[in-house]
């Protein structure tokens, strides 16, 4: 007779599987997992419960235990050594009167919030060294992570990308963009604005339709981004002020922005392109390495409040 059989489950590489292993130890490590859970007497399991209880109404044991992953009698002992607490009460279910719904106790929010604001602390401290950059890539990619493997974490939405040409007002957005950001991210003072301010009233005065061009980046209709081409010389073009907000990254905006100028550039036959640019700006270097750019010189110097090393780099065209 025929059997039904269920689907294969395709091959997963060792490789792989290794690497989930290798990331789950650091992890466990890092969040503290293996030691006494937040530093109280409580451990991982219950903490989750206590969590559950204080952010949910109405709950009953079934459900619970089915979105936990735990097993029923499991979840009952625990239910039992809170109720001894005096953490939950239950209540009669009115849409089934053999459940009953669990509320967590004023005694139990006490218990839970001191773990709460331990959880929080540590997360924190967990981010704290990295600079806000780099706390981004984490979240972003602890996101991309929960999305990949949960099928019922929501989607996100599509994003709406638009370059456009700059228009009355966006001069001074990527003046503002620049002094904000770089002094957050990087701690440069008032001197870098007062540049990059010179530096867009030089394009504005001086600006050659023929030969050069700016590009602002819309998400979802807002300003996030902006990249300028101007003449350097006959032969060489010069890109300046690539700058991206922290909504628009990991989205490829720098990459698909550093593409227009090049494209830009070779199509009015300049031979070269040239940037200056700074070393700690890895993502921005990184972005002119992949389309073949290469450093040419660079200078270490004190400026906007910091100690530099400043690099020109090239690309012929």
């Amino acid at each position: 007779m025929p059997t039904t059989e269920s689907p294969a489950v395709p091959a997963v590489p060792v490789e792989a599987v290794k690497a989930v292993r290798r990331f789950n130890r650091f992890f466990t490590r890092q969040a503290g997992v293996l030691e006494p859970y937040l530093g109280g007497a409580l451990p991982l399991t219950e903490v989750r419960v206590l969590y559950e209880l204080a952010h949910r109404d109405a709950l009953v044991a079934t459900d619970l235990a089915r979105e936990l992953g735990l097993d029923g009698g499991y979840l009952s002992r625990i239910l039992k050594r809170f109720e001894t607490e005096g953490w939950i009460v239950r209540s009669p279910s009115p849409r089934d009167a053999r459940q009953s719904l669990l509320t967590l106790t004023e005694a139990g929010h006490a218990a839970f919030a001191p773990l709460q604001q331990k959880s929080r602390e540590e997360a924190a401290a967990l981010l704290a060294p990295l600079p806000p950059r780099e706390r981004e890539q984490v979240v972003e990619a602890m996101g991309r992570i929960e999305r990949l493997l949960d099928p019922a974490a929501p989607r996100a939405p599509t994003r709406t990308v638009v370059l456009r040409d700059p228009k009355p007002g966006d001069m001074g957005w990527v003046v503002q963009q620049h002094g904000e950001l770089y002094a957050r991210e990087y701690g440069w003072n008032s001197e870098f604005e007062a540049l990059v301010a010179e530096i867009v009233a030089q394009y504005l005065r001086k600006f050659q339709p023929e030969w050069e061009k700016g590009w602002i980046a819309e998400l979802d209709g807002e300003r996030v981004g902006a990249i300028f081409v101007v003449r350097k010389s006959a032969t060489t073009a010069q890109l300046r002020l690539l700058l991206l907000t922290p909504a628009a990254r990991g989205l490829g905006l720098g990459s698909r922005l550093t593409d227009e100028c090049i494209a830009f550039a070779r199509a009015k036959g300049y031979r070269k392109m040239v940037l200056w640019t700074n070393s700690c700006l890895t993502a921005a270097r990184a972005i002119y390495a992949k389309r073949g750019f290469e450093l040419e010189k660079t200078e270490a110097y004190e400026g906007f409040g910091q100690q530099l090393v400043g690099e020109t780099w090239s690309l012929k065209l």
